[in-house]
């Protein structure tokens, strides 16, 4: 079956009820859990950014805690899957600023860990890639918060503490 395109599906849902497109949203939703995260996100926390924020920096820590950290090939795969559940929020958002705060909670994360990343060339280079991720995204800024996460960055970098 080949999909429609966007323009298509949303001239078709313009001619929808109420409660017709309330049936579809749901219908929806029970199919991929990513399609029930993105409705509650917008649902429930799009309008409190910071909150959200929160939330998913708490999310991290507790990720990083559960690492199994008796083997490089353990870690490298506990890291990959937070940083996939990353950038899933992230795509939910769509604010540059969030990139920027989960991203750099990400690395901070990282570098607290023990054993160190700077012992896994595989880590160091997930860990560089996110760093040049934030800095990318930093560009995107308003000049005054480029500012603030500047200085953060540079401190996550110099490794005076996150």
């Amino acid at each position: 079956m080949k999909a429609a395109s966007l323009k298509e599906l949303k001239t078709e849902l313009s001619g929808r009820s109420q409660g017709e497109l309330l049936e579809l949203f749901l219908r929806l939703t029970k199919f991929k859990k990513e399609n029930k995260e993105l409705l509650t996100y917008l649902l429930f926390e799009a309008h409190n950014e910071a909150a959200y924020v929160e939330n998913v920096k708490i999310e991290i820590e507790q990720l990083f805690g559960q690492i199994n950290k008796q083997s490089y090939f353990f870690i490298k795969k506990s890291v990959r899957k937070i940083l996939r559940a990353i950038r899933k929020y992230i795509q939910y958002s769509k604010k540059k600023e969030t990139a920027v705060e989960l991203l750099l909670c990400f690395c901070c994360e990282l570098k607290k860990m023990s054993p160190s990343v700077e012992g896994n060339v595989v880590l160091t280079n997930i860990y560089n890639n996110q760093i040049e991720a934030i800095k990318k995204n930093i560009a995107f800024l308003h000049e005054d918060l480029q500012f603030d996460y500047e200085i953060e960055l540079k401190k996550l970098v110099d490794g005076d503490g996150c």
